[in-house]
């Protein structure tokens, strides 16, 4: 890929710092459904991340592993088994499809080039919980995906630190 001036040149994701980050963000996202319940307003830290690293790792987070978390999701939440499972398959999906473009921008323009991804993520998500008998949540689920857009520049800041430090500090190295 042609990068552009003034980007910095990263280092490979680790293997290890992906899954651990999808792992923690899921036991994140369990303890915040266990002490919070099911709060309408609250955005989906680990969509975020899966979109996060299907962007930028679309050849290890894709599709599959984005249906894998979304069934350990449903089975702790004790939602209808497929639901987030659903909803996370088409989110990075949508985010593979988007993924070289989107890279382009600078990050304000990312978060707004992904919050349709978040609202569909989570229209679809409703529209399942809906044709499944469920009640409507109210206005307050337009809250989250503009909430997930919003940590799009803070996710991206965190998890590309690891990958921007170099191998050996030399100050005589130009990279």
């Amino acid at each position: 890929m042609i990068m552009r001036p003034g980007q910095p040149l990263l280092l490979p994701a680790s293997g290890l710092f992906i899954w651990s980050t999808l792992v923690l963000t899921l036991l994140l996202e369990m303890l915040l459904h266990i002490g919070l319940g099911r709060s309408v307003w609250l955005p989906d830290l680990l969509a975020l991340v899966l979109v996060f690293w299907t962007v930028h790792q679309p050849q290890r987070v894709g599709v599959g592993i984005a249906f894998f978390f979304g069934l350990l999701l449903d089975v702790h939440q004790g939602a209808l088994l497929g639901q987030h499972a659903l909803a996370y398959a088409v989110l990075s999906f949508l985010a593979t499809l988007i993924h070289r473009r989107v890279l382009w921008f600078n990050l304000r323009s990312q978060a707004l080039h992904l919050l349709p991804i978040f609202v569909a993520s989570h229209a679809l998500q409703l529209l399942v919980a809906m044709l499944a008998g469920g009640n409507w949540p109210g206005w307050g689920l337009l809250l989250p995906p503009a909430l997930e857009a919003l940590l799009w520049p803070l996710a991206t800041a965190v998890l590309l630190a690891p990958q921007r430090r170099a191998h050996d500090h030399d100050e005589t190295r130009p990279i």
